[in-house]
């Protein structure tokens, strides 16, 4: 039944890729898609001009992100026990965002934004530095201050609050910069899949892959730390080494989206339960792999619905996956026990 169920999620996200470079201001319909991909002759040349250097990045980038997203709340979730954890909620994406803050909204001439365009890959590894270091930073406070604490949900509060106080401390510093580059850094917050091209879409993949394969190679420290610190102990798991291994893999994942992507919520909170819901298993080794499939295939739909297809607008991302993820956010809640069994 599993292998029916990974059937159906192989051919809904080739359907959903070939049908996210398909749609947009300009339609192109897919018997040319296809013909642009996998022939070397694409036909016309516009069209192959805006499948290889628009849409096909495009397309690629939301399944880097849905896949790096997923895992990170699927590490979250097991980490802290609680069904609504996620980079974002407990604060990890605010502390990337302050990292890329201190490279976007510094005023000296060798961190401004002009120049790390310039830089090109020197800049783009630049802003996952600075991201990563960011998103750590939080996670580490967030995971001491929980070895001293039992109760999850003032775990999730304490993370909570110290992303407000890291939202609070970008906002002093907007305050204090330039209209030009806040304006470049509120854009940068809407989230976006369109700006990752060329040499920054290879760092992004590099950087996802590095966070996904330490996050594979963790399953069954993250299936030991799921039935609790003790079990885990008793296991003869380290739990201190596990958790710095979560913490590095959910640092590298969300520091490097968010630098590239900008702040992009709930995929990472709904995908995780979308996919024990359909799949029934707690077993990391199965979720990992499981997660990335349907978290890519939900970021191509989102995106597919943020282009508004036969429009010049492009909504930002961060509404569309709000939009999805908020009602499996309230199913969980309210719907039956064992979907928030941790």
């Amino acid at each position: 039944m599993n292998k029916i169920k990974i059937l159906v999620l192989l051919s809904l996200l080739v359907a959903a890729f070939l049908l996210d470079v398909a749609m947009g201001s300009v339609h192109i319909p897919l018997k040319d898609v296809i013909k642009v991909l996998f022939t070397p002759d694409g036909g016309n040349d516009t069209w192959v001009y805006i499948i290889e250097k628009i849409r096909l990045p495009k397309a690629l980038t939301a399944i880097i992100v849905g896949c790096g997203l997923s895992v990170c709340g699927l590490q979250m979730q097991t980490l802290f026990r609680n069904p609504l954890a996620d980079s974002s909620v407990l604060g990890i994406t605010a502390g990337a965002s302050l990292g890329v803050a201190l490279v976007m909204l510094s005023a000296g001439s060798i961190t401004s934004l002009y120049t790390i365009k310039e830089l090109g890959i020197s800049g783009s590894w630049l802003i996952i530095l600075a991201s990563s270091l960011g998103a750590a930073l939080i996670m580490i406070l967030i995971v001491g201050i929980s070895s001293s604490l039992k109760d999850n949900v003032i775990v999730l509060i304490v993370g909570v609050m110290l992303g407000n106080i890291t939202f609070s401390v970008i906002s002093i510093w907007q305050y204090f910069s330039s209209p030009e580059l806040i304006k470049d850094y509120l854009i940068w917050t809407f989230g976006s899949l369109g700006g990752v091209t060329g040499g920054q879409l290879l760092i992004l993949a590099i950087v996802v892959s590095a966070g996904l394969l330490i996050s594979f190679l963790s399953s069954k420290l993250l299936d030991a730390l799921l039935l609790g610190d003790n079990y885990a102990r008793s296991m003869g798991l380290t739990v201190k080494r596990a958790r710095i291994l979560v913490i590095a893999s959910t640092s590298i994942l969300a520091g490097g989206i968010t630098a590239f992507c900008g702040p992009i919520g709930f995929i990472g909170i709904a995908v995780p339960h979308l996919a024990r819901a359909l799949f029934g298993t707690s077993n990391h080794r199965m979720l990992i792999p499981v997660c990335c499939l349907i978290g890519t295939v939900l970021m191509l739909v989102c995106d597919i619905v943020a282009q508004l297809p036969g429009s010049q607008t492009v909504l930002p991302i961060n509404v569309i996956t709000a939009l999805v993820g908020s009602p499996v956010v309230i199913w969980v809640i309210a719907g039956p026990k064992k979907l928030r069994g941790f």
